[in-house]
């Protein structure tokens, strides 16, 4: 890696100089008294330096919410432990003076294969909600996908944002009020529409249960309008209604193109192909549905192999570090997605905190290529896999 991007990485993680502490009157309702100042972000030097601090300023609700999965969250814990169980292979005496992480992605230059997934709820994480994540991803140069559980309109967020944004989306019942949600995010700019699938109900949250998880006072879900009309809770319900038909009918109109997340089965991979879909995203929902699925680690090469290449395959879960990146990249993914590390970095330092947590897996990936003598993104493949 260029010095230069070194330096840069520095510079940029000391913007916020002194600590950052909210007033008690900004605070969200959802968040506690931080109590002690956030370290400046110099000194933050691993994307799990931020996951104490963002307990530290959530309540009990928000932190089920952040950190919850499914049942007994198995599938939450596995997602991490087969990163771990997978080793590199080193390479030595290749020419890795210039490390370059860009690729295309729908017809989209990126400057690095981190996207940010879509989650819900952010001023339940921090009272500047998807606002703040939008300057933040900005900062960081990482594409957004922007969630439809956000309690910030698309309008809002796109004036706040400076870098690409996605739209996640659930095929609801009323089919006009889909419509316009779609209209309203190509409106804003996004450029593509991220369709959750793998929720035709929710999982077993018990988490956010015990807790007794709710919306804090006055806070939105402008495009949840199942939920809003009582026909979902935020806690039950889902997608039940949605088929491959509702795929064919949302392509037939929106302009955008259209992605799969939830993909787990090479199966339905193969489905998504002939459905003529941009792409798809291999997630098991954070571990939050069908708890004991497996790792998306795991179930990642079996789907790309179907693939072959056709269409982009992504791939989300347990990504903490720039090896992770690696792992997934040599597995055949064209990029991941990333979801609790931003929003530890959005509850601990609002939009610095977003931003440093891309930066220091950004630079941790560089470091990874460089090691394995893979000096761009075509360079990597399975042999980067040890045994």
């Amino acid at each position: 890696m260029p010095l230069s991007r070194r330096k840069a990485l520095v510079s940029t993680s000391t913007l916020v100089g002194a600590a950052f502490l909210l007033p008690a009157k900004a605070q969200s309702p959802a968040a506690r008294s931080p109590g002690t100042a956030t370290p400046p972000l110099a000194d933050l030097v691993s994307v799990s330096d931020f996951e104490p601090l963002a307990e530290e300023r959530l309540s009990e609700v928000s932190r089920a919410l952040v950190k919850g999965g499914a049942a007994d969250e198995l599938t939450v814990r596995w997602n991490r432990e087969a990163f771990d169980q997978i080793r590199l292979r080193p390479r030595v005496l290749v020419d890795v003076s210039r490390i370059d992480t860009g690729l295309t992605l729908l017809g989209q230059r990126l400057p690095f294969p981190i996207l940010l997934a879509p989650t819900a709820y952010h001023a339940m994480v921090h009272p500047g909600g998807e606002a703040e994540t939008a300057r933040g991803a900005g900062k960081a140069g990482a594409l957004w996908v922007v969630s439809s559980a956000t309690n910030t309109r698309l309008d809002a967020i796109a004036r706040a944002a400076t870098g690409p944004l996605w739209f996640q989306l659930y095929v609801q019942s009323d089919r006009r009020f889909v419509t316009d949600v779609v209209h309203e995010a190509e409106a804003a700019g996004c450029r593509a529409l991220v369709v959750t699938v793998d929720a035709p109900v929710v999982g077993p949250r018990y988490r956010q249960m015990r807790a007794k998880f709710k919306l804090s006072p006055g806070l939105s879900l402008p495009y949840m309008d199942d939920v809003n009309k009582g026909r979902d809770s935020l806690l039950r319900g889902g997608n039940t209604r949605m088929t491959w038909a509702e795929i064919e009918w949302l392509q037939s109109v929106t302009r955008l193109p259209v992605l799969l997340k939830g993909i787990l089965n090479p199966d339905d991979a193969e489905r998504a192909v002939a459905s003529r879909v941009a792409g798809i995203i291999v997630s098991n929902h954070g571990g939050r549905m069908l708890d004991t699925a497996p790792a998306t680690i795991a179930a990642l090469p079996a789907v790309t192999e179907r693939v072959a290449g056709r269409i982009p395959v992504l791939v989300d879960g347990g990504v903490r570090r720039g090896t992770d990146i690696l792992k997934a990249l040599a597995f055949g993914a064209n990029a991941v997605l990333i979801g609790r590390p931003y929003l530890h970095g959005l509850a601990a330092a609002g939009a610095d905190g977003v931003a440093r947590v891309v930066a220091l897996l950004r630079d941790e990936l560089e470091q990874a290529m460089a090691l394995t003598g893979r000096p761009t993104l075509a360079d990597i493949d399975r042999s980067v896999i040890w045994g």
